[in-house]
């Protein structure tokens, strides 16, 4: 199992009679792991606190350098070459290892979820894409009620390519920078176009987790609506 890490105690013993927050699993990008990201994006954490409990974990293929090394401890979900390196802006590649990281999210799921929403920054934002297009087909054993993007793309290997031959009827939130080399704002905008009402946020930075002024806005917008639809819906039901 994946290192598995949380705002608060991700123990799969809970009391589901309360729920206070959203839960969400958060999804890091290439050359990082769920400590790296969840230390990152401190200022996002801190400002969805109040409607979301984040889950990080770590992808499952380890990220060696030219000469080897691996002592950082970064991950992929899966490698888009040959030489197990992963680019974004590739095209016509393979997905190595993409089955193994599959297997991993669902056996999270299943001890730590449900989890009503995905979030992903970068090569995690492509998968969770990926996830949102395969839950669209119904290929996936479990289900996710929203998606948060920040500078999402859509995977350029040619075993994904068929997932995004239909629209992606859930409500999801983009954000990117309009000065992002890694990911230019083309390729996420090629993602959002997927998806029959997205909420788009776009910032004057590069390619980070921006979190302030208009962008800290969107994301409690969304995050408020989401909790209305699903934790107060709830509520009622059981008053019922």
């Amino acid at each position: 199992m994946s290192d598995v890490n949380s705002d608060t105690n991700p123990s799969p013993t809970h009391n589901k009679n309360i729920r206070t927050k959203l839960k969400i699993l958060a999804l890091h990008g290439y050359r990082q792991n769920g400590t790296l990201f969840s230390g990152k994006i401190g200022s996002f954490r801190k400002a969805v606190s109040k409607y979301a409990q984040l889950v990080f974990i770590s992808a499952p293929h380890k990220v060696y350098t030219d000469d080897g090394a691996g002592d950082e401890d970064v991950r992929s979900w899966w490698f888009n070459a040959e030489d197990n390196t992963y680019s974004g802006k590739c095209l016509g590649g393979p997905a190595i290892g993409f089955e193994v990281t599959l297997r991993l999210i669902e056996d999270v799921v299943k001890e730590y979820g449900p989890f009503d929403g995905l979030m992903g920054f970068s090569q995690g934002a492509c998968l969770v894409g990926l996830l949102a297009a395969m839950q669209q087909k119904g290929y996936l054993p479990y289900t996710f009620k929203f998606a948060i993007f920040a500078s999402g793309f859509r995977s350029g290997s040619l075993v994904h390519k068929g997932f995004y031959d239909e629209d992606i009827d859930l409500p999801s939130l983009h954000v990117y920078g309009e000065s992002d080399s890694i990911i230019p704002k083309e390729m996420s905008e090629s993602l959002i176009n997927l998806f029959t009402k997205p909420i788009v946020a776009e910032h004057s930075g590069g390619h980070y987790v921006a979190c302030s002024g208009s962008i800290k806005d969107a994301y409690l917008d969304f995050l408020h609506d989401r909790y209305e639809d699903i934790i107060e819906s709830e509520k009622l039901q059981k008053k019922d």
